[in-house]
Formats: structure tokens, sequence, C-alpha cells
């Protein structure tokens, strides 16, 4: 996984991120119906936290945040001591086992990830044979945008169509998805008898 350069990382923690992460990605998340309540939830990229607060008020059975920066990991743990959060790599989540998670949440950080297609694969792995992703990524498009205006240093990743194409091979359903400037908002469900695919 990719760390965030200094402009990102600044730009990930600030007030702005997380106004959005309140009113628009939490919300679209409720819509979706996706199910928190009494489940056993991962978010892979938790960051510095806010997110978790944002669950946390859907009553989970249990959370786990993961990050791949431990900068991060040192802040969500000093704003939120009583939820658990580790240090991971979501291309090797060798820290969670196997089938032990009813949903995973991602909060638009899988294009951080150079290994993709790898982490998809984990995500399989450490889900319920029934498990549901909530998942929401920008289109690689909009990534060369920000590029060029922002200058964050950030590789131009996937466009949706490719990673929809990945999701579907790899036995993850489309439940509900949509489209908004850019980003691709989805509740997948891992499929009982399909083979992951690498």
């Amino acid at each position: 996984m990719s760390r965030l350069s200094d402009r990102e990382f600044n730009a990930m923690n600030n007030p702005w991120r997380r106004f959005l992460q309140r009113w628009w990605e939490f919300p679209m998340l409720k819509r979706f119906e996706v199910p928190i309540q009494d489940k056993a939830v991962l978010e892979v990229g938790c960051g510095s936290g806010y997110g978790a607060q944002l669950l946390a008020s859907l009553h989970p059975h249990s959370y786990i945040g993961m990050d791949f920066m431990p900068e991060q990991i040192s802040l969500v743990r000093e704003r939120l001591p009583q939820c658990e959060f580790i240090v991971q790599d979501a291309a090797c989540m060798e820290a969670i086992t196997t089938a032990s998670k009813d949903t995973v949440v991602i909060f638009g950080v899988l294009h951080h990830i150079p290994e993709w297609k790898t982490a998809v694969r984990e995500i399989a792995r450490v889900l319920r044979p029934d498990g549901e992703v909530y998942l929401e990524e920008p289109d690689g498009g909009v990534i060369a945008w920000f590029e060029r205006v922002f200058k964050w240093g950030h590789p131009v990743t996937f466009r949706l169509a490719e990673l929809e194409a990945h999701l579907q091979a790899s036995g993850f359903h489309p439940k509900r998805k949509t489209y908004l400037f850019g980003f691709g908002f989805y509740r997948l469900q891992r499929g009982v008898a399909s083979a992951v695919m690498g």
C-alpha cells in the first residue's frame, strides 16, 4: 500500500474531509442500508478515525480499523481509545482471521493501494461467505484531474469499469450501486459459492 504524500495526508486530516465524510459518504452508506448494527465490521484505511466515529453510531457488534500508516493509527488511538485499531497492509491482512467479518467498509481507500487486486482477494478472505462490502472509489480520470490541480503526487489508478469487472470476477455481486461526480458507490455481497480469482 502506498503512503500518502504530505499534502494528501494533510488533506485527509482536515475539517473539509470530515465534512464530506459526514454529509456525503456516510449518508450514502446509510441509504444503501449497509449492515452495520450488531455486525463484525472491518474498516480498511481508517485514517485518523472519523469514519470509526460515524460507524460506531450504528452500533456494530465489533469494530476493527486498520491503516497502513502508523501516523494515522497514532492519531486515531488518541481520539478513540475504546476502539480497536491496527497497523496493517490491506494487501496482506495477516492479523485478520479468515471468514471472521460480516461487513467491510472502505471509504475511498482502495485507489491508494498499488496491489488493489490482492487487497480485493484479502477482503473476500476475511469476509464470511455471505458477507458484504461497502465501497466507494473515484474513477482514475478524477484522480488524474486532482493530480493536475493539486499535485499531491498520487499515481493514476484504475477506472471504475476495471474495478467493477475485477470485483465480479472475485465473486462479489452488487446489491446497490450509483455514480456521482466521478465516484462509484457500491454495496456488494460475497457469493457463497464463488471462487476468488486473482
